[in-house]
């Protein structure tokens, strides 16, 4: 059977896109042998992504965020941002893209439980081989992730250079209602701790060719764990390590996303926010217009979807890439949490940020437009004159 659209990754990405294009009348081979598992990001939906998929997934357990803290352990001091309703949910992620993997199905979509092992196009279609056996295809969409085969096949491959790892630890039978994030400047990134419904997911965020393994990132993960007690009465620890793309600001401006008959969405797209490492809205967002291109298939409606992508999510990507260099300082984290301290305005900023609903284009001149326009130019410079 020739399929019109095969996509590799049954993650928030592929599913949506299969969901968007069986639900228009396509065939499509949605193949992935491993999804839906638990994923070791924080499981934060924003209400926006939530709104995107609302209407096709129902309800999903979720823990409702009320505040996001951000503390400094090394001073013992932090500093508490509230959260309104819906502005942030923490999902499992098993149930999360479990719920859209149905949805998925539901719509038509047929689920092959393999793992693709090679694309290649043949003669106007692709050919995907898999642990089960070939598959045939008009159309390929690369939803695989920061290491996507698909990518590697028609693109380039991401370098260590734009990629993150997160790695850290669930910390099982204990939640809350709050997320507490560390900006941290050795090394460069963030530990924060999520809840989620059954559990914490606790980790660190640094870029992959910074000089610490894995395993030392881990203890420094375990060091704050125990600093913090945000952990304490866990039934037990299970570590996790994941590579997430971070891209710097000339790499956005030069995405690749699509070729003659192949397009890539979400993480393997490189569609990650690099300050908070948020994909999920960019994943579904990409699989919606992965599907709105795919639906005529023409060389034009591919470059639609490439310039959408560099529009509307790159270049407010790029803008967050710039601000990442002086956000993982320690001048920057003791000036953030004094300013929330300090800021009923600069508290709303930051829970928009938060939320993803604050454009980094416009962060500039909010924080400007704040009272404290002093404060507001110290965050801005990283100054503290």
């Amino acid at each position: 059977m020739l399929f019109d659209v095969a996509i590799v990754g049954a993650g928030p990405a592929g599913s949506w896109t299969a969901h968007q294009l069986a639900r228009r009348g396509a065939r499509v081979a949605l193949i992935d042998g491993s999804h839906p598992r638990e994923k070791p990001c924080g499981g934060g939906v924003t209400g926006r992504a939530m709104a995107l998929v609302r209407d096709a997934i129902g309800p999903v357990a979720t823990s409702r965020i009320r505040t996001a803290r951000f503390v400094d352990s090394s001073r013992q001091a932090g500093a508490v941002v509230p959260l309104d309703d819906d502005m942030l949910m923490v999902a499992s992620r098993t149930e999360f893209d479990g719920r859209l993997l149905t949805a998925a199905r539901l719509a038509g979509a047929t689920l092959l439980t393999s793992r693709v092992v090679d694309v290649a196009g043949r003669a106007g279609s692709f050919e995907i081989a898999t642990t089960s056996g070939p598959i045939r295809a008009a159309a390929v969409v690369g939803a695989d992730g920061a290491n996507s085969l698909v990518r590697r096949r028609f693109a380039r491959p991401f370098t260590r250079s734009q990629l993150t790892i997160a790695t850290g630890y669930f910390a099982g039978g204990v939640t809350s209602n709050e997320i507490v994030i560390e900006l941290t400047a050795r090394p460069p990134g963030y530990i924060w701790s999520f809840p989620r419904p059954s559990h914490l997911a606790i980790g660190i965020c640094t870029q992959a060719d910074g000089t610490d393994r894995p395993e030392l990132l881990r203890q420094t993960t375990l060091a704050w764990i125990q600093a913090t007690g945000i952990a304490r009465g866990a039934r037990g620890l299970d570590w996790y390590s994941w590579p997430i793309p971070s891209l710097a600001p000339d790499s956005f401006r030069a995405l690749v996303t699509s070729g003659p008959g192949w397009y890539l969405v979400g993480d393997a797209a490189g569609l990650v926010d690099p300050l908070t490492r948020e994909g999920i809205y960019y994943a579904l967002l990409s699989g919606t217009w992965a599907a709105d291109a795919l639906r005529t298939s023409t060389d034009a409606s591919r470059r639609v979807y490439d310039q959408r992508v560099a529009d509307e999510i790159g270049d407010e990507l790029a803008r967050a890439a710039r601000y990442k260099a002086q956000f993982f300082t320690a001048r920057f984290a003791r000036l953030l949490l004094d300013g929330i301290d300090a800021s009923e305005a600069i508290r709303a900023i930051v829970a928009d940020l938060v939320a993803g609903c604050q454009s980094y284009r416009d962060l500039k001149w909010r924080l400007l437009k704040t009272f404290e326009v002093g404060l507001a130019w110290k965050l801005l410079t990283g100054s503290a004159s």
